[in-house]
Formats: structure tokens, C-alpha cells, sequence
């Protein structure tokens, strides 16, 4: 069977990648042609564009490369047409995808696959229309999605959630606090970590922040930033030449966080996996006009919380500090609770517990898989 994947960020690369795997296993011919990254060109067949060329964040940039994005979709729906599918697979990634989704269900007349639904009980909800009339099967990997898109009677399945299998799956999973600090040449010193964001613009806007914040604590700690796929080196260095303390590593994130004693987390997938990872996190994001931002919140979307953590267990475990509340203090604050106050330390960790078993057992790749190739034959 020939496969057309559409992955617009780097999360989409990872999860893309193990969907590729896992088909691969099922369907002995399966045939890749893709968006997306290095991971995805690793598990085989043939990029066309690398998601690098198609992430553009918030309504500026947005605007400012219409044209290129316009360009992107030109490619993206001719060479689809030019492969002839048997399957479209589209990952997260909606203003893109759904775009994409229209061309190949009422031009192509392909089936269509969606792998991780956008957030659309948070926001834009009105896309659920667009996903009834254009997706053949949506496969989500948050539990609660299911009861949310019933509502909308448009039946979903929920295959389990594919950060579980990657952690499960990671590399150094056995690897010994001295085995990381040796191997990094790395001293002798517990560590925080920092988790800033995949983009320039989350980075630019976090990273600042979350380093004052931990200032006080680089005598008992060592400050470790977890470097994010696709952002070049020298990106980092601004921020750490006047912070000598923090080290930047890169391709290193689930080994860094298996070492940690806490976390600096900007919410998205992040905030899963270090939860997965057992790590106390306190939930950072910035927002620009930070007043504006947090009315918004509380008054057009539709979700109570902004990290995946909290929505799973549908309470709040870890605080969340965004918009006008993502202060210096009330961080500074926070990762003192987690370090220093065992109960307050071990109630978190106790509810990280309860979400693992809602998200359920790994194999969420293969799930979706099954059902993709299932359907097709």
C-alpha cells in the first residue's frame, strides 16, 4: 500500500515516524511519501518538505508567509494527486491539514486518516464539522476526546497515546545518574531542567524567564536546557551567555528529564512527558499582552486548564503559570515546593500515577496502524 503523511512540527515528526514503523510491520509493501522531518525520513521513503519550511506561529507570521504557505499547499495537494495514495494520513497540524483534507476528500476522493486530533475542545470547535465532512476516521491519543467529539456524534477512536510509546521505546532508558553527567562531562550536581518550547517565538518568550527564575538555585543545582529539534545551536547562545551556569543539550530531552529533580515546563507535549517521566514540573508559558491573554482564557476558550496533565486527570496536579500569572516569584516560588516539600513533592508524583493509567498501556502507534490498514483493505 502507498502512504501520504502530513506532519507539520516536530512532535508530528516523532509520532509520524512510529505510525511509518508500525505500518511498516503490518504491510509488508507499505510505500511512504510525506511532510514532515528527519525522523520520518529515517523510518524511510520520501520527504517532500521538511516541516521546518512550514511551521510559522501566530497571525503575523502567519500573514507575513501567506504566500509561502499557499505555495506549500500548491505542492502538497499536487504531488498527493501525483502519488495517488491509497491512504492520506494527516497529523495534528490543522490549518494546514484541514485545507488538505477538503482537496484530497472532494477532489481525490482518497480516504482519509486523521492521527492525533488538533485541540479543537479548546478552540474552534466549528472545525468538528469540517472533520465529519472530510475525515474517514479519526484516531486520538487523548482520552477524553472521545466523550467530546460524541457530542458532536462524530465517533472516534481512541488508540492510546504515543508519548507513552516513545518513552517506553526511548534510548538510555537504564542509564545511571553518573553514566548522563559522565558521558555530558557534566558535573556532580542534581539537576533542574528547562523545557522552553519547540519554537523561536515560544523560546524567546519562556527561556528568559525560566532562567531568572531558577538564579537562586544554581549553588545545590545544575541548570540543563533541553534543546529543541530544528533550532540551530547558535539560537541558544544569547540566552546563556550571560547565564553561564545553564548548559544547553541537544537530542538528550527524556534523558535529561530521567535525570532531573525538577522541571521547568512550557505547556504541550512536554508537560506529558515529563510527567510520564515521573518529574515534578511547574507549567510555564508565556503570552504576549499577558492581560489581554488571560481574559481570553478564562472567557473564549473552552477548557479549564493548559497543560495536557491536568485536562487527563481533570484536576489540577501541576500549577500552571501563563499570560499575566507567569511571573519570575510565583515560579521561583513553585519549584521551592517541589524541591524542598516532600508532601507536596510526593502528591504530585501520586497523581502523575492516576493519569499513566487513564492514558493506558503503550502500542498506541500500532493501534492506529491497524485500524488505518484494516480500513483500507
Amino acid at each position: 500500500m502507498k502512504y501520504y503523511l502530513v506532519a507539520g512540527e516536530a512532535s508530528g515528526d516523532l509520532h509520524a515516524s512510529n505510525l511509518m514503523q508500525s505500518l511498516k510491520e503490518i504491510d509488508k509493501e507499505a510505500d511512504f511519501r510525506f511532510f514532515g522531518g528527519d525522523l520520518m525520513q529515517s523510518a524511510g521513503g520520501t520527504l517532500v518538505k521538511h516541516y521546518r519550511e512550514l511551521a510559522f506561529m501566530g497571525i503575523i507570521p502567519v500573514i507575513m508567509n501567506s504566500r509561502t504557505i499557499l505555495k506549500n499547499l500548491t505542492l502538497c495537494k499536487k504531488d498527493i494527486a501525483e502519488y495517488q495514495p491509497d491512504a492520506v494520513i494527516l497529523v495534528d497540524y490543522p490549518g494546514f491539514n484541514l485545507k488538505i483534507a477538503k482537496y484530497v476528500k472532494t477532489q481525490l476522493r482518497l480516504p482519509v486518516y486523521y492521527y492525533i486530533s488538533p485541540k479543537v475542545w479548546a478552540w474552534k470547535e466549528y472545525r468538528v464539522k469540517s472533520f465529519k465532512k472530510y475525515v474517514d476516521e479519526m484516531l486520538c491519543i487523548l482520552p477524553f476526546e472521545v466523550d467530546f467529539f460524541k457530542k458532536h456524534n462524530y465517533y472516534v477512536h481512541y488508540v492510546g497515546n504515543p508519548t507513552v510509546d516513545a518513552i517506553a521505546n526511548r534510548s538510555h532508558k537504564d542509564e545511571s545518574f553518573n553514566d548522563f553527567i559522565n558521558s555530558n562531562n557534566l558535573p556532580d550536581k542534581p539537576i533542574i531542567a528547562l523545557l522552553a518550547g519547540s519554537r523561536k517565538q515560544e523560546i524567546e518568550g519562556n527561556l528568559p524567564s525560566m532562567l531568572e527564575s531558577v538564579e537562586s538555585y544554581t549553588d545545590g543545582y545544575q541548570i540543563i536546557i533541553a534543546g529543541a529539534p530544528g533550532i540551530d545551536h547558535e539560537f541558544y547562545k544569547k540566552y546563556t551567555a550571560s547565564n553561564p551556569e545553564a548548559v544547553v543539550l541537544f537530542d538528550q530531552t527524556y534523558r535529561i528529564l530521567s535525570q532531573s529533580d525538577a522541571a521547568l515546563v512550557t505547556s504541550g507535549t512536554a508537560t506529558l512527558e515529563t510527567a510520564i517521566l515521573n518529574v515534578p514540573q511547574v507549567v510555564c508559558y508565556h503570552m504576549p499582552a499577558p492581560k489581554l491573554s488571560s481574559w481570553a482564557f478564562k472567557n473564549l476558550l473552552h477548557t479549564p486548564y493548559i497543560s495536557l496533565v491536568n485536562l487527563i486527570c481533570g484536576h489540577e496536579v501541576v500549577k500552571e503559570y501563563f499570560a499575566k500569572s507567569f511571573t519570575v516569584e510565583n515560579v521561583h516560588r513553585e519549584l521551592g515546593q517541589m524541591l524542598h516539600v516532600q508532601k507536596y513533592r510526593q502528591n504530585m508524583l501520586n497523581n502523575y500515577k492516576e493519569m499513566r493509567d487513564i492514558l493506558g498501556d503503550s502500542g498506541a502507534s500500532y493501534r492506529a496502524a491497524e485500524i488505518i490498514y484494516t480500513k483500507i483493505n
